[in-house]
């Protein structure tokens, strides 16, 4: 939590022994204790009321999810480099196939569905 490891813990807890002595050292553990049970009450209390006050659709959100130290740069260009090719409805990969298979004549090509014309989305130059 705050960077001590398990034997720096122990160093300081003995240093805080040897200081405050055997005589006050109940004292301070039991408003230790009292200070704990407190931060804990007070930190429950205050997620409830920020729970209230977003509502029940905040609920439903997966905090972890968001977090931005779990984003790799790498892995999001690379999976946008690697996005596979929209599919193309059945009918129309169908008609293609047998326009490409058989005899390029113009009857067939005329009868061919023709595949959807890509369209890109309106560029706003006036975003930020």
């Amino acid at each position: 939590m705050f960077g001590i490891n398990g034997g720096e813990f122990l160093v300081i807890l003995l240093v805080a022994v040897i200081v405050i002595g055997p005589t006050r050292l109940p004292k301070y553990a039991e408003q230790l204790a009292r200070l704990t049970k407190q931060a804990r009450h007070f930190l429950q209390d205050a997620r409830t009321k920020v729970d209230e006050e977003l509502g029940e659709d905040v609920k439903d959100i997966d905090w972890a999810a968001l977090d931005p130290r779990r984003y790799d740069p790498r892995r999001i260009v690379r999976d946008a480099l690697l996005d596979p090719e929209p599919v193309r409805p059945a009918t129309a990969g169908a008609a293609g196939a047998a326009a490409v298979g058989g005899a390029a004549s113009a009857s067939t090509a005329s009868t061919s569905v023709a595949a959807p014309a890509i369209t890109r989305a309106p560029f706003d130059d006036e975003a930020t």
